[in-house]
């Protein structure tokens, strides 16, 4: 029989990996190997061609472990979704554990753990924020010139004791040095825009020669818009002489104008890793301290620190007014004590609080014509300024009366008859 084979001699070496094999085959074919031409086409020393004709096989290089691995129970519980805090982005992720659990090691290191990790990579990525495809045209002011502001407001925070509050973030940022005032708020009313910025203006040491805003309610009456310049609220107008700037509001629907403002707001996000974490009085320490880190941080845009780039801007910022006028836009902070009655004294007429807060001091501070009551950061009652010898609110004096009358058959009713009878009796 005979039977004819089509045997496939061709043999192409791509990698020293190859010469093993290659060897095989010329020795079955009782050829001699060419020891030095190999070397020139694989680019080689002959002896390495040797050595690999002979079999050598390197070892396989082991993947070296990460020092991260000893952080990923951490890492998965807090991204986990039973977690409460919020991690919009790897950096405040990265951040939190350099704060609180002594992680040492470059951002640019975690940022590709992360993204090694599926689990954690699929986290950040379903919160990616897709960019705008508008071009915007970079804009620079001189020194002294400029200053931006904006709120990061109605943040829904819970305390590590469960209770959940509203919270503000006023924030305003010098144009030229980038140097950054951020202060935590409960409220968003005129007078604290004021004393906001009344403060900040002492903090730079003057005034910017215009305030770049939104068209808020605080600021304009009717708002800018393409054709038309829109009103100043006559407040905030008075304001703006005293302080001797231009207020400068955004075009309805062009945030982009304030954009280096804007673009502080994506810090402030790192509010949210602490959710469940801090008390109120903490969540105030906690964006102070944000504060100085941000501005003793580099700036990748202008590639200066802040804090110092603000010492360069000083000396073209506007002076500041006369200590009168300066006093005249702060709050006033006064410390009260409430007494049995479950009430606080303010210019010789008395507000009521709720009746867990007899005998402790508490704060007061008037604006906007309401008198606000806090207590640890906390604000446990607000009443409208009034010439009133009383000022009772319904539900204080209720549970006033449930204290002292346990076993009364309706409480809600007695309240409410003795409060007529009190207004009728103190009200001017």
């Amino acid at each position: 029989m005979y039977i004819n084979l089509d045997v496939q001699t061709d043999f192409e070496i791509k990698s020293l990996s190859d010469l093993k094999k290659f060897k095989e085959l010329m020795v079955n074919l009782k050829m001699k190997i060419n020891k030095s031409q190999l070397a020139r086409e694989l680019g080689v020393d002959r002896r390495t061609i040797d050595k690999y004709l002979k079999g050598f096989t390197p070892k396989k290089t082991k993947e070296k472990k990460s020092i991260l691995d000893g952080y990923y129970e951490v890492i998965a519980a807090l991204l986990s979704e039973d977690s409460k805090q919020v991690f919009y982005y790897r950096r405040v992720l990265w951040q939190y554990l350099q704060d609180n659990h002594g992680l040492n090691c470059a951002p640019s290191t975690f940022r590709r753990y992360i993204a090694k990790k599926p689990e954690f990579a699929a986290y950040f990525e379903r919160r990616i924020k897709m960019p705008s495809n508008k071009g915007e045209a970079r804009f620079e002011t001189p020194p002294g010139y400029q200053a931006q502001f904006d709120w990061k407001e109605s943040l829904v925070f819970e305390t590590k004791d469960g209770e959940k509050v509203e919270v503000n973030v006023a924030a305003l940022v010098l144009s030229y040095s980038r140097f950054r005032i951020f202060t935590l708020t409960l409220h968003k009313t005129q007078d604290i825009l004021f004393s906001f910025l009344a403060d900040s203006f002492e903090k730079i040491g003057g005034v910017p020669q215009e305030i770049v805003t939104d068209n808020l309610k605080t600021v304009m009456d009717e708002a800018r818009t393409e054709y038309y310049k829109g009103k100043v609220n006559k407040r905030f107008e008075e304001f703006a002489k005293d302080y001797n700037f231009k207020v400068h509001p955004c075009k309805a629907g062009r945030p982009k104008t304030k954009g280096k403002v804007e673009t502080q707001m994506k810090f402030l996000d790192e509010i949210h890793a602490y959710q469940g974490q801090l008390t109120l009085k903490e969540l105030y320490d906690f964006v102070e301290k944000l504060n100085n880190r941000i501005n003793q941080s580099y700036h990748q845009g202008t590639g200066k620190i802040p804090i110092f780039a603000l010492e360069q801007e000083k000396s073209s910022l506007l002076p500041l007014p006369a200590e009168k006028i300066k006093s005249s836009y702060r709050i006033k902070h006064e410390l009260v004590r409430v007494n049995t009655s479950s009430m606080v004294s303010y210019k010789s007429n008395q507000y009521s609080v709720p009746p867990e807060y007899i005998g402790k001091k508490v704060g007061i501070q008037k604006h906007d014509d309401q008198l606000w009551i806090y207590y640890n950061m906390k604000c446990i009652a607000q009443h409208q300024v009034t010439n009133n010898k009383l000022n009772i609110r319904e539900s204080d004096y209720r549970e006033t009366l449930q204290l002292s009358l346990r076993n009364y058959p309706d409480i809600n009713e007695l309240a409410k008859k003795n409060l007529k009878i009190i207004g009728e009796a103190y009200d001017k």
